[in-house]
């Protein structure tokens, strides 16, 4: 039996768009996105290598029809090369070709700049994602720069990441987390000159009344962060955005 047509791969062919899977890859779990509706997750892990996230990958999404990825990734990531390898998952990630290994094309940016991307809406933005780690992007106008907030150092000896991810919320428990991390948000705000701060990961939920000018993101920018990755200028066909 042939099957029926995917009404949504007709649509972007059609239009000249392409259709974009978008594969967020966190310390616990990696979720996958083909629509803002239209998503799933699967674990993580400090056993995760870039062979297994494939084969779960391919698993997972094999009656998706997509024409590119986008894939946000948990360490610092330059020209779509990750450059060191994650602080929660297995070894081997450095350097890893996803074109090649899913014979798809593949674009690659730090997990924060690509939820930062799609929560952007003008002026001058800084993004944090507060989850297992602490994730951080500034974006102006169309330019994207990845930031590695989480390893500056903070109060005894320990870095921004041990104080305000998941390590410190369990050791300061709920309310003393939610207590310093407030004034440190309005510092960041000021020192980063930022219209305003968007708050990702599932840790900002915690937070029940944000400071001036904070605000709270949502999961779903994930998937419009892959959208822009790869939307193009239809005179000169480069990349709208600039990620560093």
């Amino acid at each position: 039996m042939i099957a029926a047509p995917d009404p949504h791969r007709l649509a972007a062919r059609a239009s000249g768009a392409k259709r974009i899977l978008v594969a967020d890859i966190g310390g616990s779990h990696v979720k996958v996105m083909i629509s803002a509706s239209e998503r799933r997750k699967f674990p993580s892990g400090p056993r995760m290598t870039p062979r297994k996230f494939t084969a779960a990958l391919r698993d997972n999404v094999k009656n998706w029809n997509f024409d590119a990825l986008a894939i946000g990734f948990p360490a610092p990531v330059h020209n779509g090369r990750i450059l060191a390898e994650p602080k929660n998952l297995g070894g081997g990630w450095r350097g890893f070709d996803f074109r090649k290994a899913l014979s798809k094309p593949a674009r690659v940016v730090n997990d924060a700049a690509l939820q930062a991307l799609g929560s952007y809406r003008g002026g001058r933005m800084l993004f944090l994602g507060l989850g297992t780690g602490v994730g951080s992007a500034l974006i102006y106008d169309r330019t994207v720069l990845s930031l590695e907030l989480g390893d500056l150092p903070y109060l005894e000896g320990k870095s921004f990441e041990t104080r305000f991810g998941d390590q410190g919320l369990r050791k300061l428990g709920k309310q003393r987390w939610v207590d310093m991390i407030g004034p440190v948000l309005q510092q960041m705000r000021i020192a980063f000159i930022a219209d305003y701060v968007v708050l990702g990961g599932g840790n900002a939920k915690l937070i029940p009344r944000l400071p001036e000018g904070i605000e709270p993101g949502h999961n779903r920018n994930v998937f419009r962060g892959g959208q822009r990755l790869w939307e193009t200028d239809a005179k000169t066909r480069r990349a709208k955005w600039t990620i560093f």
